[in-house]
């Protein structure tokens, strides 16, 4: 097989950069004598110096790494390193002349003409051929695209793009907000414009798509940036956000497009993992709910910290199936054992406590719909509220460490049973903190998007059949987080607190849901009003709206951690309290919805049924 030498390769790079030198040397005796012909003498004693050049010279060239990058992304990193192959190369030879012959037959003047003439010649091929190869490329078929952020991550997308001929995107110009970097060039792109002037500089420059390259940015620059995009009527794709560039490369295959969750839940929480795993590793942890969309990905966190055994118990058959599959899947070296069961089954909460002996318990299940709850009031209070007590009461028994119960914002001044059973599983744990070994810690948050049943996925669905979205109210607010950051909140909760108290989650500003409802069409490439209708049909049953984190009594204390509150926890007469619960678990065997209701008003003064 014929050896076919190529232009971009280190040897033919090499072979050209040792021509450069002869050329060089004699082009430097040319140029002293003004470019006549050169006096024998002289020309004898370059002839005989041109070994010593020649070593001395692409002994640096190889020193000074000449050849570790590639022609067509030749640089001033490039240019710098001839510079200093160069300069030291005379330095050295001119020495070394000097201690042969004091330079006798040199001309003082070839050293720095044989520098200059040596830089020409090595940088100008270089880039001759990057300008000719981006030329061709500027040249190929693909949409025009105009980078948005002329930063570190934006340069790498450009780079990527420019030198793959396949990506189906030519980037055409840069957008950036810093007046700094107005009217520079990024890898011979001009950043053209402002953010705010998006629209004319994509009339302008018939641009097809727009890439947005800021990974730092958070939720609210995101928003600002999706709003001015959507502006513009041409199809636009992102960049992860920082935490999922953690490789620091940054390529065509990294863009996808903008998903709601970019918009609502894009700042990161920086976490003390080693702190966090610490209390977490080798120990024996069970999380109840464990398949539902909350407790799956606590699953998969706490996975990360790689405890002794991790047990995940759930009443849904196909859910505890799906997440057993995918801990054997990702975590293959992770003990875990999947447990089918309710927790409202003391005889089955027992056995699991006494078999498996766990040391931190995440009790994640719970009824949560809130609408559909309304109705079944003794199903509401025997799951959520009832098997909490079954549960906590088995543990403090078993001596269990550890109790996380993971609340909801509904259980703030609720207007629902389901808030109203979440606020007395609080109140609840706050109450069986002392009685026993077992630390209980409630951790409260909002909304998490793209959860089973929540409103996310039901818009998508909506939106996939043709519309119309159904919003309740024009006015209505919920807050929002992404699941895997509640996850790893929930987990900084359990690590920190020291027992009964109600850690609250900040979820940032509520959002409109007539706001979420107009992002998600227009994220599917559709007109909301035009192409997707939305239809306000009035609050459900129970329904709030607004949402609060913390009740009026409840003073926020900070806790030092990012995004992690405490809500002073509101005392309770005990003996009164744990009274009617006795009674309404008694009422909840013999399943008589009027009695349940009441006792459960009983139990959270607060509880409300009209909505707010």
């Amino acid at each position: 097989m014929a050896l076919k030498l190529k232009l971009r390769s280190r040897t033919s790079i090499f072979l050209h950069d040792l021509t450069m030198i002869p050329l060089a040397w004699f082009g430097a005796y040319w140029l002293r004598f003004n470019l006549q012909h050169i006096p024998d003498q002289f020309f004898y004693t370059a002839l005989l110096f041109l070994p010593v050049v020649i070593a001395i010279q692409v002994s640096l060239f190889w020193y000074f790494g000449l050849y570790r990058g590639v022609w067509r992304f030749s640089s001033m990193p490039d240019l710098i390193r001839i510079s200093k192959a160069v300069v030291t190369g005379m330095v050295l030879i001119a020495t070394t002349l000097f201690l042969y012959n004091r330079l006798n037959g040199v001309p003082r003047s070839v050293m720095p003409l044989y520098v200059l003439t040596l830089l020409a010649f090595l940088c100008i091929p270089r880039f001759v051929y990057r300008y000719l190869k981006e030329q061709a490329f500027v040249e190929r078929n693909g949409q025009r695209a105009l980078i948005v952020g002329a930063g570190a991550a934006g340069d790498m997308l450009a780079r990527d793009l420019l030198s793959n001929p396949d990506s189906g995107y030519i980037p055409v110009i840069f957008a950036d907000d810093q007046p700094s970097k107005q009217n520079r060039e990024i890898r011979g792109i001009r950043v053209a414009g402002y953010l705010e002037q998006l629209p004319e500089l994509v009339n302008k420059w018939h641009i097809e798509i727009v890439l947005i390259a800021i990974p730092s940015a958070d939720d609210d620059q995101m928003r600002r940036i999706v709003e001015i995009c959507e502006g513009c009527r041409v199809a636009f794709q992102t960049l992860p956000s920082v935490k999922e560039l953690l490789s620091g490369t940054v390529t065509k295959a990294s863009l996808r497009k903008v998903s709601i969750e970019d918009i609502l839940g894009r700042a990161p929480v920086q976490l003390d993992w080693r702190t966090l795993h610490a209390g977490l590793h080798d120990k024996v942890i069970l999380v109840t709910g464990g398949g539902g969309s909350i407790g799956s990905e606590l699953c998969k966190q706490l996975a990360n910290a790689r405890p002794q055994k991790l047990i995940i118990f759930d009443q849904c058959e196909f859910n505890l199936f799906k997440i057993d599959a995918d801990l054997g899947r990702l975590y293959p070296d992770l003990r875990h054992q999947p447990i089918l069961g309710d927790i409202a089954d003391r005889l089955a909460v027992e056995q699991l406590i006494q078999s498996q002996r766990p040391e931190i318990i995440f009790h994640a299940a719970a009824y949560k719909h809130v609408p559909l709850l309304e109705s079944q009031v003794r199903e509401a209070v025997h799951n959520n509220l009832i098997g909490t007590k079954i549960l906590a009461e088995t543990a403090i028994a078993a001596g269990v460490a550890r109790f996380v119960l993971i609340s909801t914002d509904k259980a703030v001044n609720p207007t629902n049973v389901m808030g109203a059973t979440k606020r007395a599983a609080e109140i609840l744990c706050q109450n069986l903190d002392n009685k026993g070994s077992t630390r209980f810690t409630t951790v409260r948050f909002g909304n998490v998007l793209d959860s089973a049943g929540s409103v996310v996925p039901l818009f998508r669905e909506q939106i996939k059949a043709g519309g119309p979205i159904t919003v309740t109210h024009p006015d209505i607010t919920r807050y929002f987080m992404t699941i895997p950051e509640a996850c790893q909140l929930i987990m900084l909760a359990e690590t920190v607190g020291v027992g009964g108290e109600v850690f609250v989650l900040d979820m940032g500003k509520p959002v409109k849901i007539s706001y979420l409802a107009e992002q998600m069409i227009h994220l599917s490439g559709k007109e909301p009003g035009k192409d997707i209708k939305i239809e306000y049909v009035g609050l459900r049953p129970g329904e709030k709206l607004y949402e609060e984190l913390f009740h009026d009594q409840e003073k926020l204390l900070d806790t030092g951690y990012e995004k992690l509150r405490l809500a002073r926890a509101r005392l309770y007469d005990t003996r009164e309290w744990s009274k009617h619960i006795e009674e309404l678990a008694v009422a909840c065997q013999q399943r008589d919805q009027k009695p349940i209701l009441a006792l459960l008003k009983q139990l959270v003064p607060e509880f409300k049924t009209d909505p707010v």
